[in-house]
């Protein structure tokens, strides 16, 4: 009767020591499955991030010679998360700059001289509908958010005034010629390696403001890009303008 207990508890402490240990968190269990719905448009993403995970999962199996290191998956797993919230800051900036484009389309609308050939009444109905659109326009938020100094603060609001005043200047070729002038104010600086902008004249660069000029080098370098391709757009819109007439 004893030898018989003895063997069963042999049998019984064999089996304990040759259950594996229990396998590594899961993904799911640490943050949710991205949302398929969301990231319709690049669906390999979720396989890219899904694999980074498989990766570092299986660098800390229970069968691999190293102990298992939660502090290395949480660094594989953020990293990931970092490249994707680099990719939304990149993909809001881009709509931002599709609505600052739209704005920038009906404030040359009601800036055309050809509004001024219409009757009153023609010309209170164009308004009128530009009102709605720019309405509609207003109920689609972006903000992404550019930290700037008090004095980067006040340049960039300079800046878009100094645009602003050229988009209701109403001649087209008056405006093409100032829109020029501050595109080329843009285009003669160049990053130095340090990544501070410094003024160094192009060969085609032509003509500048030089207030224009001295403000931009006010703004952040952010800023400063999305003045650039501001003012690009808005040269391309006047150089249609121009040719019409």
């Amino acid at each position: 009767m004893l030898e018989n207990l003895r063997g069963i508890f042999r049998k019984r402490r064999r089996c304990e020591t040759d259950t594996p240990p229990p396998p590594p968190t899961k993904e799911s269990e640490i943050i949710p499955r991205y949302p398929a719905d969301i990231d319709a448009e690049t669906p390999e993403s979720n396989d890219g991030f899904e694999a980074s995970w498989m990766e570092a999962g299986s660098v800390h199996s229970p069968h691999s010679d190293r102990p298992f290191n939660a502090s290395e998956r949480f660094v594989t797993i953020l990293d990931n998360l970092d490249a994707r919230v680099e990719k939304l800051r990149k993909d809001a900036l881009n709509l931002q700059e599709k609505k600052d484009y739209l704005l920038m389309s009906m404030d040359l609308i009601k800036s055309n001289e050809m509004m001024q050939n219409m009757s009153e009444a023609e010309r209170e109905e164009i308004i009128l509908y530009i009102q709605r659109v720019s309405s509609r326009l207003g109920t689609v938020e972006l903000n992404v958010r550019t930290v700037r100094d008090n004095s980067q603060e006040d340049s960039l609001s300079q800046i878009n005034a100094l645009i602003d005043n050229m988009i209701k200047m109403g001649d087209p070729v008056i405006g093409r010629q100032r829109c020029q002038l501050y595109l080329n104010a843009c285009c003669s600086s160049s990053m130095d390696p340090s990544g501070h902008m410094d003024t160094v004249p192009e060969a085609d660069a032509g003509p500048i403001d030089k207030k224009f000029e001295s403000v931009l080098l006010g703004c952040t370098l952010d800023d400063q890009k999305n003045i650039k391709k501001r003012l690009q757009a808005l040269m391309g819109y006047l150089n249609k303008q121009t040719v019409s007439h």
